[in-house]
C-alpha cells in the first residue's frame, strides 16, 4: 500500500548555537533554539515518515524531557525512524521538503544537505527534494525570529 505522510517543525532562532538544517552546519550568526540540534528540516522529514508508516510524531519517541538525548544529531533520529521503518518491512520512495526562513541562503548547501539526509534514510540524493522560500518578511519567520520546514514522505507500506 502507497502511503504519505506530512511534517512540520518550526524553532526560534538563538544566538550561541550553531546553525544545522538538513545535517550540515551553516555559517550563519544564530542557531536554532531546542533539545536536539534543532534541525527544523531533519524534524519535518522524520514527522513525515512517522506519518507515512502510521507511527506517533518525533516529539512522542524523542521527547525533549529525555536527558539521554539532549544534543542528539537530527541525522540520528533519521536514523532511528528509518530503523523503525525497516523493522516494520515500510519501503521508502522519496521524500520533498521546503526550509521557511528569511536567511541564510540555503542553495549553496543544498547537495551536501540532500547527500546527508540520503545517507541517514538510505535514499539517493536525486530522490530527495530540498527547497528553501521566505515568508516574504511577514510574521516571525519573516523577521527571522525563526525557522520552519514542511515536508513530505511517500513510503510503500505492507497491507495490514
Amino acid at each position: 500500500m502507497i502511503a504519505t505522510g506530512i511534517g512540520y517543525d518550526v524553532h526560534r532562532l538563538v544566538v550561541d548555537r550553531p546553525l544545522v538544517l538538513g545535517g550540515v552546519e551553516i555559517p550563519h550568526p544564530f542557531g536554532l533554539d531546542g533539545h536536539s540540534d534543532a534541525d527544523v528540516l531533519c524534524h519535518a522529514i522524520a514527522d513525515a515518515l512517522l506519518g507515512a508508516a502510521g507511527e506517533p510524531d518525533i516529539g512522542h519517541l524523542f521527547p525533549n524531557t529525555d536527558p539521554s538525548i539532549r544534543g542528539i544529531s537530527s541525522l540520528e533520529i533519521l536514523r532511528r525512524v528509518r530503523a523503525l521503518l525497516e523493522e516494520k518491512s515500510i519501503r521508502l520512495h522519496n521524500i520533498d521538503a521546503t526550509l521557511i526562513a528569511e536567511e541564510p541562503k540555503i542553495s549553496p548547501h543544498l547537495a551536501l544537505m540532500k547527500e546527508r539526509v540520503g545517507s541517514a534514510l538510505g535514499l539517493p540524493p536525486n530522490r530527495i527534494g530540498i527547497k528553501a522560500t521566505t515568508n516574504e518578511s511577514m510574521g516571525f519567520l519573516g523577521r527571522s525570529e525563526g525557522m520552519a520546514a514542511l515536508a513530505t514522505a511517500c513510503v510503500d507500506r505492507p497491507e495490514e
